[in-house]
């Protein structure tokens, strides 16, 4: 189910989606006499290239994501957990965003800038809060290597103890995430670090185990307001990145409800 679900989605995403409208109304063209379809395909994929290359459609999409969640504030914090008599955070959890082990290049250009951005952010946290521990989460999927694991060895490149870490080495998915941290975080509330678009998602499936996230969003993608320079008024790979982001996380939140996640 988890791979199938990967092959998917991956048919789903914009750039597919474009290329393959391209390549019907190719067939369309040059094999059938159904020029008319042909002609109807390829507009289609161009028109929607088009609209995603640019920033507006890509920027609202992700936008309205991002900004579900306020970043963290430390002093809104503190009041909650001194009104409900807890005792100070005792975790800072950070859901991995992606790896490619490789030794011949710096642990940093390993992990993927969105893992580097709420590692980065984690880390900020944990300093922020004495006595905390620095929960890392990701597993294996796709590389011999858990996510966990290569964080840890960021972190302690950036000067965190590593026993001050924790590792859930073994989830695939945010999913398996949210149910293999319960067993570390229990019922304690804790700082939840992952990227802002992910964070609706994220939050909505640990509530849903129960569990008591307290949202620090990292890796914003869309700033506001939008810098405007010569370069907005052209089309763009990053736009169609964004897109795809935005994209993959509405399809990851109608998957988890199907499925009662959330």
């Amino acid at each position: 189910m988890f791979l199938a679900k990967k092959i998917i989605s991956q048919f789903l995403m914009p750039m597919t989606l474009c290329f393959l409208c391209g390549l019907a109304g190719l067939f369309f063209l040059w094999l059938t006499r159904r020029q008319r379809a042909g002609k109807v395909l390829i507009t289609a994929g161009l028109l929607a290239l088009m609209v995603l290359s640019f920033g507006a459609v890509p920027d609202y999409m992700l936008r309205s994501l991002e900004r579900q969640y306020p970043q963290y504030n430390k002093r809104i914090t503190n009041e909650i957990l001194k009104s409900e008599n807890r005792l100070p955070l005792q975790y800072v959890v950070v859901l991995g965003g992606g790896h490619i082990q490789d030794p011949d290049v710096p642990i940093f250009s390993q992990i993927s800038t969105s893992t580097l951005a709420r590692l980065a952010e984690g880390i900020s946290l944990w300093r922020q809060n004495p006595g905390s521990r620095l929960v890392l989460s990701g597993g294996a999927v796709f590389d011999s290597m858990s996510e966990a694991k290569m964080m840890e060895r960021a972190a302690t490149e950036l000067g965190v103890p590593p026993d001050q870490v924790i590792l859930e080495g073994q989830s695939r998915d945010t999913i398996e995430e949210v149910r293999l941290l319960k067993s570390i975080v229990k019922d304690d509330p804790f700082l939840l670090v992952t990227s802002a678009y992910h964070m609706p998602r994220a939050m909505a499936m640990f509530k849903k185990e129960g569990i008591r996230p307290i949202p620090a969003p990292a890796d914003y993608q869309v700033k506001q307001p939008p810098a405007r320079s010569p370069a907005s008024f052209f089309p763009h790979a990053d736009n169609i990145d964004n897109a795809q982001t935005a994209i993959h996380e509405y399809l990851g939140m109608m998957w988890a409800r199907l499925r009662g996640q959330i």
